[in-house]
């Protein structure tokens, strides 16, 4: 008959703790219970003790000559009480004294406790304390070796969150503006539903499908959307829960998880954040071989299972670049489900369907809203409605408004207004002509976005004022020449500054910093340098969260493109300075209109400019008058 090491590993801990309860407990009778009857002892003074020995109160003395201390038991008004004193002299006069009144002397220092509350501090209380301890010690040993709750094992238990049915409450007609998302899924949620037409013609299901795009455009929601929509259970877990500090134990829970599933087939299982434990294996030897371990056991399950079962594999990411190749090949996601911003329309539907949520009034024209909104995600269309919903109730009034939802846009680009923030008459004079500059330069160029409001109001996000300008219709690419333009309008507002007052501020740091980039990405990336023509100097990582970009050219290619990136923005920067010039009475106009009413409409804007010279210098001279 063989033994089971697991079961000796009990027993050998319960013994090593009865020999540390019983070291305990020595310490504590050799430190802790002297301390305890040492308390209990009243100091007196030597008079009170010579008082209690002529009184016949006192019934034992003893002499601690070491420490020249007197311990004696003193017994008044029936009570009995241990107290000491200094000990001043030993002659044979005191020791007669004592005698002669009938206390005892004795070798030992007297007790306040008796035998038996001694031994029920010293040692009864302590052996029910630490049986008590040892029991639940016992108790988490047994539970670490079943897996039971509480136990160490139930670290490798998989914590994943399971929705039967449609207990989310989100439907695919709560997801809007990802339609080929939610086609694709459709089809997964269906052949759970109806394999059989499948297996008709030999088809079968794919193993995983891999949600990939920017944040916030509703990855997680498509996936509770497929909980709700599909007939089976779903399992929801986080990338992040997988990780351990313990070894091994993430691979557990991988393996759990899967056995689970399995179990319940046909069923969805969806693992957020991938990216945490799926990330590319370098083959560098690293402390974290944990997340290895978990990445190579998911890659094991996911071959391992039979997907006639009916078991899909979902995932969500936003750094699907980061991910190991054998996790994304084809057998263990074969699907990758591109889940991007939406486009005009799908920012519409997206708009109507949190709409819903709050009143609103009959008159808001989502298309418009749409169009101010453009690059806006999922999340933060959400936020735009809330916003808006906020602001009407700060109002008074009971339902949002397109006004609403317009500021409710610029809150979520800039912030809110900063009213507390008062600029001098210069400063709101030179912030004028500022934002005019980039609102005159951007209008009297070809190919460029129509000036759709003014504003030298103040914003939380840092900005004093600043230019919208809303496209009429959805834009995927952009020319040579219209990004240039674009370049000469992020100049416009310096410009300005130094045509009127012959000076620069910091106002056009963002400015400087956006031209900048857009002019380095035409020569490194877009292939819209007559030096470099189609070759790429510049690689992008992580386009879905910011877009860090690295050369990959020599030190000399370095040098040239920087002097290109100064030469086209140079070049952009004169242009908006001749446009403002040959325009300077309009910059002047627009720019005194801007001041007085701090806010102007892009209508306005384009009725000030189209305006002729005349009737201008008539309105002026009549608003003088």
């Amino acid at each position: 008959m063989t033994t089971n090491p697991d079961d000796k590993k009990p027993k050998q801990v319960l013994a090593t703790y009865a020999v540390v309860a019983l070291i305990v407990m020595f310490l504590l009778n050799i430190f802790v219970l002297p301390g305890i009857m040492e308390r209990s002892i009243r100091e007196t003074t030597y008079s009170d003790f010579l008082k209690g020995i002529d009184s016949k109160q006192i019934q034992e003395v003893q002499f601690d000559v070491q420490d020249s201390i007197i311990y004696y038991t003193l017994k008044q008004d029936g009570k009995t009480q241990v107290c000491k004193t200094g000990l001043i002299n030993t002659d044979s006069e005191l020791i007669d004294k004592i005698t002669s009144s009938g206390a005892d002397l004795t070798s030992e220092i007297p007790t306040q406790q008796s035998p038996l509350m001694n031994m029920l501090i010293g040692f009864i209380l302590p052996t029910i304390i630490f049986i008590f301890l040892g029991q639940l010690l016992f108790k988490k040993m047994t539970n670490s070796m079943t897996g039971g709750p509480g136990g160490a094992m139930s670290f490798g238990k998989s914590n994943a969150k399971v929705y039967v049915k449609s207990s989310t409450g989100i439907k695919f007609s709560d997801v809007a503006g990802e339609d080929e998302a939610k086609e694709l899924l459709t089809e997964i949620v269906d052949f759970l539903h109806n394999p059989e037409k499948y297996r008709a013609i030999g088809a079968t299901m794919p193993k995983g499908a891999l949600l990939v795009g920017p944040p916030g455009t509703g990855k997680t929601l498509l996936a509770k959307a497929v909980a709700g929509e599909a007939d089976v259970p779903f399992f929801s877990i986080s990338g992040s829960e997988f990780v351990e500090m313990f070894v091994g134990m993430g691979a557990a829970k991988v393996r759990d998880l899967f056995k689970q599933a399995s179990e319940k087939a046909p069923c969805i299982v969806f693992i957020d954040e991938i990216d945490t434990i799926g990330k590319k294996r370098d083959g560098q030897i690293s402390g974290n071989d944990e997340r290895e371990q978990t990445l190579n056991q998911l890659l094991t399950e996911m071959d391992g299972f039979d997907g006639s079962k009916g078991v899909v594999i979902l995932a969500a990411t936003n750094r699907p670049d980061s991910l190991d190749p054998a996790l994304t090949r084809p057998g263990r996601f074969d699907r990758r489900i591109p889940v991007e911003l939406p486009d005009l329309q799908g920012r519409e539907d997206i708009l109507k369907v949190h709409a819903r949520k709050i009143k609103i009034a009959d008159n808001v024209n989502f298309h418009e809203i749409a169009k101010a909104a453009s690059g806006a995600s999922g999340a933060e269309l959400a936020n735009i409605v809330n916003e808006a919903a906020l602001r009407a109730v700060r109002d008074g009034r009971r339902f949002a408004t397109q006004a609403d939802l317009e500021e409710s846009i610029e809150v979520v680009i800039a912030g809110y207004q900063k009213k507390s923030r008062v600029l001098s008459e210069k400063e709101k004079l030179i912030v004028s002509y500022h934002e005019v500059g980039h609102a005159l330069v951007a209008a009297l160029q070809t190919n460029s976005a129509p000036v759709h409001k003014i504003t030298i109001i103040p914003r939380t996000s840092g900005a004093l004022g600043y230019t919208m300008q809303v496209e009429e219709g959805e834009r995927f690419l952009m020319s040579k020449e219209e990004m240039a333009n674009k370049i000469a309008t992020l100049t416009g507002g310096r410009a300005a500054e130094e045509i009127i007052f012959h000076s620069i501020t910091t106002g056009a740091s963002n400015d400087i910093e956006q031209a900048t980039k857009l002019a380095r990405a035409m020569i490194t990336r877009y292939g819209m340098s007559d030096t470099f023509d189609m070759v790429a100097m510049e690689t992008v990582a992580n386009q879905y969260l910011g877009g860090d970009s690295s050369l990959s050219c020599s030190p000399e290619t370095q040098t040239q493109i920087d002097t290109l990136t100064v030469d086209l923005v140079k070049t952009q920067h004169q242009k908006a300075i001749q446009l403002l010039q040959d325009n300077l009475p309009k910059l002047h106009e627009i720019a005194k209109y801007l001041y007085e009413h701090e806010t102007i409409t892009g209508e306005e804007f384009m009725t000030i400019l189209m305006r002729k010279p005349e009737l201008a210098a008539a309105d002026s001279a009549a608003s003088g008058n």
